[in-house]
């Protein structure tokens, strides 16, 4: 199930639709779950209270999402407010100011990957080797919506081009671009988690 985050959803929100309201919750909270889970150490209550506050403070600042600039996508906005929520929390506990360093690294990395993805997709595979659920479980995480959501369709769920084509309304040449970027991305996501996780250890 699909919801649009756009100018007809944001003015009923900020009017008091609970409908529109609720379907925020419905369509980012496990995603949102996923983002911040790894960035929180793997600490399931310290990632709850971090999901709640997100959430609590998106409802109360929803008037400065917009969705013209956001192209009607309101996660990016979202996790905005979960990297402050995050290093509030860690910077309460020990050890905190080091994961939250590592994280700020890990963005700044993938923030230049993803910039050159649509004009400079890559050719390469997914990794050959097997890797350890966790590790793609925190790459999948940290994906944008549209190559995570891609790649479940794939290769989670076994649908076939044609099939994620007529999902998205899409030609099958745009699918299989996409999942070019995708397997890009999730390559390149691994490898600089990776990496920092092992400069993390080292350090």
């Amino acid at each position: 199930m699909k919801c649009c985050f756009d100018e007809a959803w944001h003015r009923r929100s900020l009017a008091g639709d609970g409908e529109a309201v609720a379907a925020l919750a419905f369509h980012t909270l496990e995603p949102l779950y996923r983002f911040c889970f790894y960035r929180v150490g793997g600490r399931r209550d310290l990632c709850e209270d971090v999901v709640q506050e997100t959430m609590l403070q998106a409802i109360r600042e929803l008037e400065s999402y917009e969705p013209g600039r956001a192209d009607n996508n309101i996660f990016p906005w979202i996790t905005g407010l979960a990297r402050n929520a995050i290093r509030r929390s860690l910077a309460q506990r020990a050890g905190g100011h080091s994961l939250d360093g590592l994280w700020a690294r890990v963005d700044e990395e993938l923030l230049r990957f993803y910039c050159r993805f649509d004009e400079d997709p890559f050719d390469n595979p997914l990794l050959d080797r097997e890797e350890t659920r966790h590790m793609v479980s925190a790459t999948m995480s940290q994906l944008p919506d549209r190559y995570r959501q891609a790649l479940e369709a794939k290769y989670f769920k076994g649908e076939s081009v044609r099939d994620i084509a007529g999902a998205r309304g899409e030609s099958e040449k745009a699918v299989e671009s996409l999942l070019t970027r995708a397997r890009a991305a999730f390559r390149e996501t691994f490898l600089t988690l990776t990496r920092n996780l092992a400069l993390d250890l080292e350090g």
